[in-house]
């Protein structure tokens, strides 16, 4: 028997003869006598780098050969020949059997299902144009108190909360057009109150203009500030607005 310094060079000269003869030979030592758990590990084991990855190929493939060897063996001679290789092969090549297995496992393992498609989002709502017709560019619903612009009948923006004229001050309904637009327009008829963003859309005075939606008019159209911007900046001389 060699001691692990002097076999260290014949090793790695030979290493698959000596790995077989290694094998065969504690497989041999493992049926006649198996190891204690304190056994000492093979006598110039450390010959063979536990890093090498071909004798660690070459201890799997040996191993899968006995295995395959002892399946026309009784069983009860079979199950001892396998069992004292895969010894053998884990103190040659701790843990060598356990990751080869797990990673033919992994193999073999059927994929993960596809995941699920996402389900298709709900339709949008669609839109409560009530009355207005598409080629209206303002449409106001006294009703729900809102309004909204458009262009040929596809919603631009809104709908936006308003407040409109009181009882006894309604704003007219019907088809109307815009004639006139003043950003810093008052109103001369009730004490010079601020009317910004005015856009006329009756030659009675009657206007889209910022104003608190909370409360009612003489008739115009309040629209909060942003709205109203939005409002002057779009509608044009000529354009239809539709109260209903």
């Amino acid at each position: 028997m060699y001691s692990a310094r002097s076999g260290s060079s014949t090793a790695m000269t030979t290493p698959r003869r000596l790995l077989v003869i290694a094998v065969l030979a504690l497989t041999l030592g493992f049926l006649l006598s198996p190891p204690t758990a304190g056994a000492a590990p093979l006598p110039g084991s450390s010959a063979a780098p536990s890093g090498s990855s071909n004798l660690a190929n070459d201890a799997w493939n040996i191993r899968n050969d006995v295995h395959r060897r002892a399946n026309g063996l009784p069983p009860f001679i079979g199950d001892g020949v396998r069992a004292a290789t895969d010894g053998t092969v884990d103190l040659l090549f701790p843990g060598l059997i356990a990751q080869r297995n797990a990673e033919e496992a992994a193999r073999q393992a059927p994929p993960p299902p596809a995941p699920a498609p996402a389900p298709a989002p709900a339709p949008a709502p669609e839109f409560d144009r009530g009355s207005c017709p598409p080629e209206a560019r303002a449409c106001i619903d006294l009703g729900k108190q809102r309004s909204w612009l458009q262009n040929n009948g596809r919603i631009t923006y809104g709908a936006v909360p308003i407040s409109s004229g009181a009882a006894g001050y309604e704003t007219p309904k019907g088809v109307h057009y815009v004639n006139r637009k003043v950003r810093d327009e008052i109103s001369r008829e009730f004490n010079n109150a601020p009317m910004p963003y005015s856009v006329y859309f009756t030659y009675n005075g009657i206007a889209f203009h910022q104003g608190s939606v909370n409360l009612m008019s003489h008739g115009c159209i309040h629209l909060n500030h942003a709205d109203a911007v939005k409002y002057f900046d779009t509608l044009q001389i000529g354009d239809m607005v539709y109260v209903y």
